[in-house]
């Protein structure tokens, strides 16, 4: 048999990516765009700027895309705080929204890319839709990916959640959510057999009111998983 028979296709790969392009819009975040024939990828790229460690953060949105994520950007301060501590953050912008496949294959080709760059353990993270995202593209990438984190997820596509194994899961859910109930977190939480599951009083779908106090959890938690150690 070949040695092409053993060859493991990547998500880079899978892409199929004709051109691609970048820019830095500022000093510390890099704006990068994949053309492919099913879409366009983006992703910003938050750089760190001091000692870089071997760890990374991937983000994806819901079913509608977009890459602030809940609360108000939170997806763009966690990056900039990140990037200070040393650890990049790479934001992704799907190409086709609310198609399961199309985004696993982006998420998880942005984790090959964070891994191309030396990062060594990933924590991915997903709004709503992006929830199931995550969890599905950890489950693929058990060597490589850390921890799972969602915010007001969905339980569709989340069914093979057992398949984390135990790596650690970060549930948020607003009490409020007019979108999808608290038992959605509930039962992937449940699915998956373990999980610290954050209930955000009186807020909604977007979490728009607990940026802070997610920030608070997340934060502590992030060092934990991803074996950081801030000054």
């Amino acid at each position: 048999m070949s040695d092409d028979a053993h060859k493991i296709t990547t998500p880079l790969e899978v892409l199929g990516v004709m051109a691609s392009q970048n820019v830095m819009l500022t000093p510390t975040l890099r704006h990068i765009e994949m053309y492919t024939m099913k879409g366009l990828l983006s992703a910003l790229w938050h750089e760190p700027t001091t000692h870089l460690f071997s760890a990374g953060v991937v983000t994806c949105g819901g079913a509608m895309g977009g890459l602030l994520g809940p609360g108000e950007g939170l997806y763009h301060e966690l990056g900039q705080i990140l990037s200070a501590r040393g650890v990049p953050t790479l934001r992704v912008s799907y190409r086709r929204p609310n198609d399961m496949d199309a985004c696993c294959v982006d998420v998880a080709a942005a984790v090959q890319l964070l891994v191309g760059s030396g990062v060594e353990r990933v924590v991915i993270m997903g709004h709503s839709f992006g929830g199931a995202v995550a969890v599905r593209v950890a489950v693929a990438l058990p060597d490589i990916v850390a921890g799972v984190v969602t915010f007001s997820t969905q339980s569709a596509g989340c069914e093979i959640a057992g398949g984390l194994n135990g790596r650690p899961l970060l549930l948020f859910h607003g009490d409020k959510d007019e979108i999808l109930p608290v038992e959605a977190s509930e039962v992937v939480k449940a699915i998956a057999g373990h999980g610290d599951l954050h209930i955000m009083s009186s807020d909604g779908h977007l979490l728009a009111h607990s940026q802070q106090v997610i920030l608070d959890l997340l934060l502590p938690w992030l060092d934990e998983v991803l074996g950081l150690h801030p000054e």
